[in-house]
């Protein structure tokens, strides 16, 4: 069986593909570019791919052998789900090992933002810090006894709540399904509105899947109901935040500020309004990047679709 891999994974994922298929690893620009993916993909029979990839309609059809496509990634939007359950295509895919990460980093996002962090980096580096600050020069705020909105109390969602009880913040979350009363109380937590979420949290934070129905969902006419002394973190999908109306948000002192390791179009371009601004903290899309998280992400990958291709069970399928 011929598979293909749409970037490079870790060695030791490779030498486990090797000892049962003929594989062939992409190695030019990334995300592969669609007419290069076309090209190669006819006659592959598993497909592992990356949250970068577009693997449409047109692509799952010119696939002839295509039996399982395994996403390095806990998110699965880049693939067009109906086009590949209408010709029987497997699909894996890798969450759970990668909550703790994007809980640390949301976290970390958190206090960045709250505390100054990365503004006070920069200041120092350019040159700007000329005296030994008084006490009302370059304060920022504390994270006990503030408040804390979760938007998706998915993995993720659960494990920034646990880790957000620890500063001894007020937790409160909205999501498509309410968690038992037991859930609730074990967590910390409790169920508000949407419309309460928005308007409450000191620190609205996004871990709701990218759906239609999450599509901007973060808009201008959301922002203006936060307080404005208010925080948004996205770590979950960018095309939830209308990143125009986000802007727009901060300029006028809708909302203080913005911690983002998501974005509408990645990578972000240095030209970006967003990084212009200081009360922004930017990172790179690095949610999942730690050497552990990551080398565990392989490791299902490679197992779904060995799985898939035999016809057993996937580790994680959609």
């Amino acid at each position: 069986m011929q598979i293909l891999l749409t970037r490079k994974l870790h060695k030791f994922a490779i030498k486990e593909l090797e000892k049962h298929y003929k594989i062939s690893i992409h190695d030019g620009k990334i995300p592969i570019p669609k007419k290069k993916l076309m090209e190669k993909i006819k006659n592959i029979d598993g497909l592992i791919c990356f949250p970068y990839d577009s693997i449409d309609r047109e692509i799952i059809e010119k696939a002839k052998n295509l039996k399982v496509i395994s996403t390095y990634s806990v998110g699965y939007d880049h693939i067009d789900l109906v086009a590949a359950k209408k010709k029987n295509i497997r699909i894996g895919y890798t969450p759970d090992v990668l909550t703790g990460a994007t809980a640390d980093l949301t976290i970390g996002l958190i206090l960045d933002l709250m505390r100054r962090i990365t503004e006070g980096d920069r200041l120092i580096r350019r040159g700007s810090w000329h005296k030994i600050f008084g006490p009302s020069d370059y304060v920022g705020v504390d994270l006990e006894g503030k408040t804390l909105g979760i938007f998706g109390i998915g993995r993720i969602g659960k494990a920034v709540a646990k880790r957000a009880r620890g500063f001894g913040m007020n937790i409160q979350y909205n999501s498509r399904k309410r968690l038992s009363k037991n859930q609730e109380k074990v967590l910390g937590i409790k169920f508000v509105s949407f419309y309460k979420l928005v308007r409450s949290s000191d620190i609205l934070s996004i871990h709701a899947p990218y759906k239609p129905e999450t599509h901007h969902l973060i808009n201008f006419k959301t922002m203006k109901k936060m307080k404005k002394t208010a925080m948004l973190i996205n770590t979950a999908r960018g095309k939830i935040v209308n990143e125009e109306d986000l802007v727009k948000a901060l300029k006028r002192k809708i909302i203080s500020g913005a911690g983002l390791d998501v974005f509408e179009r990645e990578p972000i371009k240095k030209s970006h309004e967003l990084t212009k601004m200081e009360n922004v903290v930017l990172a790179p899309h690095i949610g999942s990047s730690s050497a552990e998280t990551r080398k565990k992400m392989a490791s299902i990958a490679v197992q779904n679709l060995v799985l898939g291709l035999e016809k057993k069970k996937m580790v994680y399928s959609i």
